[in-house]
C-alpha cells in the first residue's frame, strides 16, 4: 500500500510504503526550514540536493549531500535547512 503524505503547506511531500523489513517513505522537500518529530528511529538518505541538519543533542549544523545519510533517534526531533529542492529516502525503525 502506498500512502501520500503532505506537510508544511505542501512544501514537503512523500510516499509511504512498506519494504521487506521496515516502513519507509520517499519524498521531496522544497527550499525552506522545517522541524520534524520522530516516534520511531529514522535513517534519512539524501537522493539529490542537500539537507543541512541540526540533530538532537547537537549544537552544530551538518550538511548531507546526495549519497549521504544520517540517523535520528526515536522520540526526538530534528531541524532542517533546505537550500534547493531535495529528494530523500527515510527508513523507519
Amino acid at each position: 500500500m502506498i500512502k501520500h503524505n503532505s506537510y508544511f503547506d505542501n512544501n514537503v511531500q512523500s510516499l509511504g510504503f512498506a519494504t521487506d523489513t521496515k516502513p519507509a517513505s520517499v519524498g521531496v522537500m522544497a527550499a525552506g526550514e522545517y522541524r520534524f518529530g520522530t516516534d520511531a528511529a529514522e535513517r534519512m538518505e539524501v537522493i539529490s540536493g542537500a539537507l543541512t541538519v541540526l540533530l538532537p543533542e547537537q549544537t552544530e549544523w551538518q550538511t548531507y549531500a546526495a549519497g549521504e545519510g544520517f540517523d535520528v533517534p526515536a522520540n526526538s526531533h530534528f531541524d532542517l535547512k533546505v537550500a534547493v529542492s531535495t529528494a530523500y529516502l527515510c527508513i523507519y525503525g
